[in-house]
C-alpha cells in the first residue's frame, strides 16, 4: 500500500511538472515567426506562469482544504482576491522593469523605453487571467477528492466482503461438522466398520474445506467430488424408505467457482426432505454448459417445526446474501414448493465475472 501510495505521487508529480513544462513553452511552438526573444518569453510566458503556478498551488495544497472543503466560503474569497490583486500589481511591475532592460518590447507608440503598461489592459487580462488558476485548481482538487472518496468506499466495500465471506464460510464449517459428527455417532453401534470409514471420508472432507478452499476458488470436478463423498456420508444414516439420487456428469468442461456453493442445499435437503415414517427421495444435479453453471436440489417436503432441532440447516437468507457478495447481478436462484416436492435450483453465469 506504502509503495503504491508512492508511485501515485510520482506518477502525479510528473503530470504537474509535464503540464506547466508545456504551458511554459507553447508560446515558443506556437510563435508564426522566428524564435522570439528572451525577454518576449520572460515577458508574457515565463512571469504570468510563475504567478499562475503560485496561486494554483497555493489553493491545490492550503485553501482549497483548509476553507473552500470546510464551508469558509467567505474567507476562501476574500483571500483569493487579495492574492490576485497582489499578483496584479507585481506583475505589472515586473513588466515594467523587463520593458526597462528590454527597450525593444516597449509598447508600440512610446516614446519612453521605460514606460508602464496600460492599467486598464491589466485589469481587463491579467487580473481575469489570474482567475483561471483557481478554477482549475478547485477542479482537479475536487475531481481527487471524488476519485480517492471512490476509491476509499470501494476499498471498504472489499473489505466488508472479505469479512462477511469469511463469517459465512465459518458459519459453514459447524454446520456441517455437527451433521457429520451425528452421522458417525448413529453408525457406531450399527456398524462399527461403517463408523470407521465414515470418520476417514469426514477427514478427507474436512481437508478439503480447511485447504483446498483458501485460495477462494475451486474447480467444478472437485467441488463434485466433496458433494458426491458428502452426499454419501450422509446417506449412511437414512432409512431403506429415502432415495437419494445423484446426476453429477463427467464435466467436457471445467471452470473455478467459489467453494461450498451448493453443500447447503444438500444439508437442507437432508433436513427436511427426510422422514422416519415415509418415504423420501431426494435428487441433486449438477451441469456445465457455456460456462454457464446450473445445480439443481429436490426433496420431498417434510417441514420441521420451530421447535425440532434434530440436524442443522443454513438459512435461505445467508445462502443468497452470500451469493449477492460473490455473484453480484449475476445468478438465478430459485426455489419452488411443488406439491410435497420441494425444489430448488441455482443457476450462475461466470460470464459476467
Amino acid at each position: 500500500m506504502i509503495t503504491l501510495q508512492k508511485n501515485n505521487l510520482a506518477f502525479k508529480a510528473s503530470i504537474h511538472i509535464f503540464i506547466w513544462l508545456v504551458l511554459c513553452t507553447m508560446p515558443y511552438f506556437l510563435s508564426s515567426t522566428e524564435a522570439p526573444a528572451f525577454g518576449k518569453m520572460l515577458k508574457y510566458s515565463w512571469v504570468p506562469m510563475l504567478f499562475y503556478a503560485l496561486i494554483f498551488y497555493l489553493n491545490y495544497f492550503v485553501l482549497i482544504e483548509k476553507l473552500l472543503f470546510h464551508k469558509k466560503t467567505v474567507y476562501y474569497s476574500i483571500i483569493n482576491l487579495a492574492l490576485i490583486i497582489l499578483c496584479t500589481w507585481v506583475i505589472y511591475e515586473v513588466k515594467h522593469l523587463i520593458n526597462t532592460m528590454y527597450p525593444m518590447l516597449k509598447p508600440p507608440g512610446s516614446l519612453n523605453p521605460g514606460h508602464k503598461p496600460s492599467l486598464k489592459l491589466f485589469i481587463y487580462k491579467d487580473t481575469l487571467s489570474l482567475i483561471i488558476p483557481i478554477a482549475v485548481s478547485i477542479a482537479v482538487t475536487v475531481t481527487e477528492k471524488w476519485t480517492r472518496t471512490e476509491f476509499e468506499k470501494k476499498e471498504a466495500v472489499s473489505e466488508n466482503l472479505n469479512s462477511e465471506l469469511q463469517h459465512l464460510r465459518y458459519q459453514l464449517h459447524p454446520h456441517f461438522f455437527f451433521n457429520s459428527l451425528n452421522n458417525i455417532y448413529v453408525l457406531i453401534d450399527r456398524s462399527p466398520a461403517m463408523a470407521q470409514e465414515a470418520v476417514h471420508s469426514l477427514a478427507q472432507l474436512m481437508r478439503y474445506m480447511l485447504y483446498d478452499t483458501e485460495s477462494g476458488l475451486t474447480s467444478v470436478s472437485k467441488e463434485m467430488e466433496f458433494m458426491t463423498q458428502y452426499i454419501n456420508l450422509m446417506k449412511l444414516r437414512v432409512s431403506d424408505k429415502t432415495t437419494v439420487h445423484t446426476d453429477f456428469p463427467a464435466l467436457t468442461q471445467d471452470c473455478k467457482i467459489a467453494p461450498l456453493l451448493f453443500i447447503s442445499f444438500i444439508e437442507n435437503a437432508f433436513k427436511h426432505g427426510i422422514s422416519a415414517t415415509h418415504p423420501s427421495e431426494l435428487l441433486f444435479s449438477l451441469t456445465v454448459k457455456d460456462n454457464t453453471i446450473r445445480f439443481s436440489a429436490q426433496n420431498t417436503n417434510f417441514p420441521k417445526t420451530s421447535k425440532d432441532k434434530s440436524g442443522s440447516g443454513i438459512d435461505l437468507s445467508n445462502i443468497k446474501k452470500r451469493l449477492q457478495l460473490l455473484y453480484p447481478d449475476s445468478y438465478i436462484f430459485e426455489t419452488k414448493v411443488d406439491g410435497e416436492v420441494f425444489k430448488v435450483t441455482l443457476t450462475i453465469d461466470l460470464n459476467t465475472n
